[in-house]
């Protein structure tokens, strides 16, 4: 067990966290920017350093920042929670050279399943299906235009490095498609400091059904039930729940085995 770890995320996250060290006897040292001073996160962590501005391009996706606060609190390891660099592969490799556990999947696991883009072409070798889209990012808008009229509209740009219903733009019709494409890149620029951006031909009125995998470093994976979160706005989940609300019968085949099929696929350092 850690004696004490550096948590490099905020608000509900970040609390969870601290809460959660709490009841291991695990110290918590919460890095936080200055908008967050006076969160509760901050005021419950058993330390806390200011590691920069409220933009999180100089704060919580600096990770030269955190990779700094933690070395110089005796931390043995980073929490870094979700979004912002938990699926950062350098953000990983980098806590591993400054002898510092990373708290999450491998880097070699990020690099496959980190970027949208990249975790496709994972699920297409593990012989997971998936929504028609781009090869890889897509560069400019000329590709971009060229992968709509192949698959035809409507289409969805998506930030390879998203979460949350960042970097997610709608086309439905040609002419938008510059001014939604730039809008996208913008966007996942500020959000993860990656502008890179994909696409994918638009499922109007899917369902939006997520599955929790536990995988450890032996090769074993098991999946923890599906959980329905297609009640969003913009993209944004605003109620999960524990069960599909879709009937099983309309299911070709249970995403269970799938997921636990690409979980075991992935590369085991």
């Amino acid at each position: 067990m850690f004696k004490k770890i550096l948590i490099a995320n905020r608000g509900e996250i970040a609390l969870r966290i601290v809460r959660a060290c709490k009841d291991l006897g695990v110290k918590s040292c919460i890095a936080y920017s200055e908008a967050d001073t006076n969160t509760t996160a901050v005021l419950e962590a058993d330390e806390r350093v200011c590691i920069g501005p409220a933009p999180s391009a100089k704060s919580y996706l600096d990770y030269a920042r955190i990779i700094g606060a933690a070395v110089s609190r005796g931390c043995e390891a980073v929490h870094p929670g979700y979004g912002f660099l938990s699926e950062n592969a350098e953000f990983a490799r980098a806590c591993a050279d400054n002898d510092l556990v990373f708290i999450g999947p491998a880097p070699e696991v990020i690099d496959a399943m980190g970027e949208k883009s990249n975790a496709k072409q994972t699920m297409k070798a593990a012989g997971v299906p998936t929504v028609p889209g781009s090869d890889g990012p897509v560069e400019s808008v000329e590709q971009a235009r060229a992968f709509a009229e192949a698959v035809g509209y409507p289409v969805l740009i998506k930030a390879s490095a998203g979460g949350g219903g960042k970097g997610m733009r709608e086309v439905h019709d040609p002419a938008d498609l510059q001014k939604e494409f730039d809008a996208a890149r913008s966007e996942a620029r500020v959000a993860f400091g990656n502008d890179e951006v994909y696409l994918e031909k638009l499922i109007l009125r899917p369902r939006h059904v997520e599955i929790q995998v536990l995988a450890d470093s032996f090769g074993h994976a098991a999946a923890l039930c599906e959980r329905d979160c297609s009640v969003q706005r913009r993209h944004q989940k605003l109620r999960a729940r524990s069960f599909p609300m879709s009937s099983a019968p309309r299911c070709a085949r249970s995403p269970l085995p799938l997921s636990v099929k690409l979980a075991t696929s992935m590369p085991v350092p």
